[in-house]
């Protein structure tokens, strides 16, 4: 054994500078792997592993106004309740800027989990105290820096005028989008009441948090039953977690995948990389199984070196993922609490690794009982005129290989269903390439003597390569048809991806959102920001919330479904189609005929004091998230429950939101006049430049305090950093896996042609001039280029649209465009690339080619 490794080493150290594609290969596939799995288990793991700090408890019971005391009274017989009001509103500096905030009072029980950290750190009680004519305030860290608040400032809010006591440190139920819909501002419920912001009409969330040993689920199915008739939401930390489980699982799984593509096509590196180095070994091999080297010490030498190569890549890959997942985790901290640790990262290190090592064993196995075929004999004939085959053993121990990938895969992937499909892709690719090659070898024999041929050497020599035994097309095929495939579908995702990540950001956004708008204040506001100078246009839609109650004649609340029976409880956004104000678009069904669809007049509003409406034939349309989690289909009769009152329309359509746009995301869209008897309240969306809207935002704030605005400019400006970085990943992704693909492709037209280069020679000299056979290659791989691209385009479609469409849940919109150009750059480039290389050991004098043996 130890002359076998002393061999093994000192082989691969005199020529082992020929396997630099397998080793580069094989590391970038592992980076790849590495870092999106890496990455994966510190965002997973600091968003799903403390969600009951996160959600403020076991579970969460929401209503519109304050539970009654035979409510609460049952709640705290079954476990700790704690309370948190709050409201959106705006907060006034003292230099005239105003923002959105989310006003927060506690009781003293808060939190159940974690620990708030105030700085100074004092008692919350004392902080949020009525002082020297003042209630105190403790604000968020972000706010503070963002507005320059220290401790002792003056703020407004409402109709108070409240003392900055503290700054929030640490508050384990942060929401992770509070830098988007309002930093959080403690107050105490004294304060919270002399504000003059809890109006009937004001949305304040009470939310009941509750601590318990009860299982989360059997705890609200009791609350359920024991108070059927309302409608307070109770939702579960598990709901969370699973939700948000379940979507970082699908967009790590197709990280993942694209990961394992990749180092897929690193492995027809591998293979293609092995199979030249021990190409050019073929006359050793003879040698030493001719002085009697058993063929499995021969074996252990290579497949040793095969190990060497691919632990020492593996690692290096490895240590490469770890930085890069690092890095991207360094530029998301800012947006989620990621803590890295070994105990979290090292199960996805290791299994990058493996994957990388169990790779190139699988990959290299082919390419080794292949090079083991070789017939002492072959010393005397001539190696290059030598034929070998892989052996059937060497076959199933790659057929065991491939088993045991696939088994890591269903492992490795979050969400299983990706796996099975990238496994099944894989086979049918090979199944199908392998039905092409069987194909084209009969067109060439069929071909051979056709009349349409005529004298063209150089073409019947570019047909008779299809066919000719020894011919490398199968395995040429197999590796550049495979490759390129998995490329382009990779390439269409990522570019849906990034397409995706653009469109969010909306073309023409309002300046300014409003929020709150009473009936009352309605005009007010709406003559105060049209008068304004440099105001270009101004929207407003009403806001109702409704419950949908009953689907068809299926009551929601008795179904045998749990999310349709939960849902009976969520309210739902609801408003008209005029005006388009959420930039929605229809994917299901249509409009109704007699909708406007210009924009909404705001001088003409509706009146929540008319019930002479007729509300029969009324139609609606829905959100298509919403829709295809309670299983809607177009024409189904809806009853909501609005107000204590029901309203009954009929489904004609569901639709989408497009991008950020305003962010009022309404769940449903009635026929006019439906809802005229339930408006209350208004949203609006002003367009104009954002100084314009610094302005508008001090003379609201002037007229109706209770009203929120919000400038778009920040939350566009943090919503293209974010989307930027993302983007700056996918590209950093689709370098590395270009890059790879690149390497193999060319590979596999440069390194597999040993065979076609001793053929050609033999040609020459036999009276073939050079410039026939190089046309006759250059046909060859023409035409091989031409097949692979429009298969890989086809098919590589093919693969990513289900991908994006049904799991990713992306636009239909598809730029398979991108997919057809990179398979037919990447073709062209290996084309030139392979045939560049022929061309030039094509000069060699085909004497001293067939003295030396090739």
């Amino acid at each position: 054994m130890r002359f076998v490794l002393a061999f093994a080493w000192r082989d691969l150290r005199g020529s082992g500078h020929t396997l630099w594609l397998f080793f580069t290969c094989l590391a970038l596939g592992v980076t790849l792997v590495a870092a999106t799995g890496a990455l994966y288990q510190q965002v997973s793991h600091a968003l799903l592993s403390d969600t009951r700090a996160l959600m403020g408890g076991d579970l969460e019971v929401d209503a519109r106004a304050p539970l009654p005391d035979e409510a609460l009274r049952w709640m705290r017989e079954h476990g700790q309740v704690s309370l948190l009001s709050e409201l959106h509103t705006m907060l006034g500096t003292q230099d005239g800027r105003f923002t959105i905030v989310e006003l927060q009072s506690v009781d003293k029980n808060y939190p159940l989990y974690g620990e708030l950290k105030l700085e100074p750190d004092r008692d919350l009680a004392s902080i949020t105290a009525r002082k020297d004519g003042h209630w105190g305030i403790a604000v968020d860290p972000v706010l503070a820096q963002r507005f320059g608040l220290a401790i002792g400032d003056r703020v407004s809010i409402g109709s108070l005028e409240l003392q900055v006591r503290a700054v929030i440190r640490t508050q384990p139920d942060r929401s992770l989008n509070a830098d988007w819909r309002g930093a959080p501002v403690i107050v105490s419920e004294q304060a919270l009441q002399a504000s003059g912001l809890v109006q009937p009409a004001s949305r304040v969330d009470y939310e009941y948090r509750v601590r318990t040993d009860i299982a989360a689920n059997d705890w609200r199915e009791r609350f359920y039953r024991a108070f059927p008739h309302d409608d307070w939401e109770v939702r579960t930390f598990s709901d969370r977690s699973e939700r948000l489980g379940k979507r970082l699982a699908q967009v790590a799984s197709g990280l993942l995948i694209i990961g394992f593509s990749t180092l897929f096509i690193g492995g027809l590196g591998v293979f293609n990389s092995v199979q030249a180095y021990l190409q050019g070994k073929l006359s050793t091999l003879a040698t030493l199984r001719s002085l009697g080297l058993r063929d499995g010490k021969l074996a252990l030498v290579y497949l040793l070196q095969v190990g060497m190569l691919a632990g020492a890549a593996c690692v290096l890959g490895a240590v490469a993922g770890l930085g890069i997942a690092l890095t991207a985790a360094s530029l998301a901290s800012g947006q989620i609490p990621i803590a890295s640790t070994p105990a979290n990262l090292l199960p996805a290190l290791s299994l990058a690794v493996l994957f990388g090592v169990l790779t190139a064993f699988t990959f290299a196995m082919p390419a080794i009982g292949r090079a083991l075929s070789v017939n002492p004999a072959a010393l005397f004939r001539g190696i290059d005129a030598n034929a070998t085959a892989t052996t059937r053993g060497w076959w199933l121990a790659t057929i065991v290989g491939c088993m045991l990938i696939a088994m890591l895969i269903l492992i490795a992937l979050p969400d299983a269903l990706f796996g099975l499909g990238f496994i099944a892709v894989v086979v049918m690719l090979l199944a199908m390439l392998d039905a092409i090659v069987r194909a084209l070898r009969r067109l060439g024999r069929a071909l051979d003597d056709h009349r349409a041929l005529g004298k063209r050497f150089a073409l019947r020599l570019a047909v008779a390569n299809l066919h000719r035994p020894g011919s490398p097309l199968r395995s040429s095929l197999l590796s550049l048809g495979t490759a390129l495939t998995l490329l382009v579908a990779c390439a269409i995702v990522i570019s849906a991806l990034v397409k995706a990540i653009d469109d969010t950001i909306p073309q023409q956004a309002p300046a300014l959102v409003l929020y709150d708008i009473s009936a009352d204040q309605r005009d007010a506001i709406i003559d105060t920001v049209r008068n304004t100078p440099g105001v270009v246009r101004i929207d407003a839609a009403p806001l109702v919330l409704a419950r949908l109650a009953k689907v068809n004649d299926e009551i929601l609340r008795d179904s045998g479904d749990d999310k349709r029976r939960y849902e009976a409880r969520d309210e739902q956004k609801v408003t008209y189609r005029a005006g388009n104000i959420d930039n929605v678009t229809m994917v299901r069904g249509t409009w109704w005929d007699a909708a406007p669809a210009g924009a909404q007049d705001p001088d003409s509003p509706h009146s929540p004091n008319s019930h002479s409406h007729n509300l029969e034939g009324a139609k609606v349309v829905m959100e298509d998230r919403e829709a295809d989690q309670l299983g809607l289909q177009v024409g189904d009769r809806l009853t909501f429950s609005v107000q204590d009152r029901t309203l009954q329309a009929v489904l004609t359509g569901i639709y989408k939101q497009k991008g950020l746009q305003t962010r009022f995301w309404f769940e449903a869209i009635f026929s006019d006049g439906a809802l005229d008897p339930f408006i209350y309240r208004y949203v609006g969306a002003a367009y104009m430049d954002d100084d314009t809207a610094l302005d508008v935002q001090g003379h609201i704030a002037a007229i109706a305090p209770n009203v929120v605005s919000v400038r778009t400019a920040s939350i566009l400006s943090t919503a293209r950093q974010l989307l930027g970085k993302a983007s700056a990943g996918l590209a950093a992704i689709a370098l590395i896996s270009l890059s790879v693909s690149l390497l193999v492709l060319t590979g596999v037209m440069a390194t597999s042609r040993a065979r076609q280069v001793y053929d050609a020679t033999i040609l020459h000299s036999l009276g073939a001039r050079l410039s026939v056979i190089r046309r006759a290659l250059l046909l060859e791989y023409l035409l091989l280029a031409a097949i692979t691209c429009v298969f890989a385009s086809v098919l590589g479609s093919a693969i990513a649209a289900p991908l994006l469409v049904y799991r990713l849940k992306l636009d239909a919109d598809i730029p398979f465009e991108y997919g057809v150009l990179t398979a037919v750059l990447m073709s062209a480039l290996c084309l030139y690339l392979g045939a560049s290389y022929l061309l030039r050991r094509l000069r060699l004098n085909p004497a001293l080619l067939l003295r030396s043996g090739g």
